[in-house]
């Protein structure tokens, strides 16, 4: 993320309203679930409703930093949390969240042994999470203003939004970053040559080295609004996560396909990440969390869900029945040769991911 990020339609706004209405009739049984925003199709939840009776309270954030915050300061309320990959092994050290009791979800069977891997160095045996999405950090880019720019320049590389001399040219139509130290940091140092889970602060501050020279040219950080600003053609450019950046374009091409946008995984390689469900320790309805991982563990279920986010799930079951318009997309389900260029993030130990915070503090202040 993972992070972030997902648009609150007025129709999403609408349904959870209604759930949250309903929660107040008769006494019902809840479920209170934490997680990013827009990440789901409202109509799932107002489904589980029906089915199980279960009233679903849905809030959301958008960083995990606020979300991790929450979760190690304990009574958090919620029954299920959804932080990215890097974080867990955070939560796991601090007794968090609790080890997942197996037995109670059937759906497990249907995961995807290639893309659990991808697990193993943040949650080993799959103790403590199930998978919700996963996807990739890349460029979502304007065409005609990229074109227009950069004329005959290939945009497949890190270099577009990293190098001086391509920002400067973009400018004046505006170019976004995340807000996402460890995201941020993970890519750059693939793209230094350097091992993107390094533990070597010189490292990092190559990173900010590069990152200082092109900030005179980044009109914000934020994990979430570069999809409105790329659709509605108020930026030409953003480093952002491959569902948001997807959702960009089908949002510019329903307002008329006046703004033609697209996204690339870099040819230098890219994180994956994941967004995970996890129950706190304290979770005042665990039982309803188990109700409600395993409903998401149904291929038709979880497939529905990738539809809606144009993120990929990690159920393998359910490839089949994701809409083709995502499934067949290799920048939602990336190819095999892509994957090999792939990698995941560790999580850092607290001194160091202190003083990465505080570059990125100086990457953003531009000091």
């Amino acid at each position: 993320m993972s992070v972030w990020r997902k648009r609150l339609s007025a129709a999403a706004l609408g349904v959870t309203a209604l759930v949250l209405a309903a929660c107040g009739k008769g006494g019902a049984e809840t479920l209170h679930i934490y997680n990013w925003s827009d990440y789901i199709d409202p109509a799932i939840l107002t489904d589980f409703t029906k089915e199980t009776g279960i009233k679903v309270v849905y809030d959301t954030f958008d960083s995990n930093e606020v979300l991790e915050t929450k979760v190690l300061q304990g009574n958090t309320g919620y029954d299920l949390v959804v932080p990215s990959n890097h974080n867990v092994p955070r939560y796991i050290a601090a007794g968090a969240i609790q080890p997942l009791d197996k037995t109670k979800l059937t759906g497990l069977a249907n995961l995807w042994p290639d893309i659990m891997a991808y697990m193993e160095p943040f949650d080993p045996g799959a103790k403590y999470a199930v998978p919700y999405m996963w996807g990739t950090i890349g460029i979502g880019y304007n065409k005609d203003a990229i074109a227009k720019r950069l004329p005959g320049v290939a945009i497949d590389s890190w270099d577009i939004v990293f190098k001086p001399e391509n920002l400067a040219k973009l400018k004046d139509c505006g170019v976004y970053w995340l807000d996402a130290s460890e995201d941020m940091y993970a890519v750059a140092l693939n793209y230094l040559g350097k091992n993107p889970n390094s533990t070597d602060l010189s490292d990092y501050q190559a990173a900010t080295d590069m990152f200082l020279k092109a900030r005179p040219y980044v009109r914000k950080f934020h994990s979430s609004e570069s999809i409105e600003a790329l659709a509605n053609g108020d930026i030409c450019v953003a480093i952002g996560y491959s569902g948001d950046m997807l959702q960009a374009k089908s949002r510019a091409a329903e307002a008329g396909d006046k703004v033609h946008l697209d996204y690339v995984v870099p040819k230098e390689g890219s994180q994956v990440w994941f967004d995970v469900f996890t129950i706190p320790k304290d979770a005042p309805n665990a039982a309803a969390a188990y109700k409600f991982l395993d409903y998401m563990l149904r291929p038709e279920v979880i497939a529905r869900a990738s539809t809606f986010t144009e993120y990929a799930n990690a159920n393998k079951a359910a490839t089949a029945l994701v809409d083709p318009a995502v499934r067949d997309n290799p920048n939602v389900y990336p190819t095999s040769d892509q994957l090999l260029t792939l990698f995941v993030t560790a999580a850092k130990e607290q001194p160091l991911l202190r003083d990465v915070n505080r570059q990125w503090t100086r990457v953003q202040t531009g000091q």
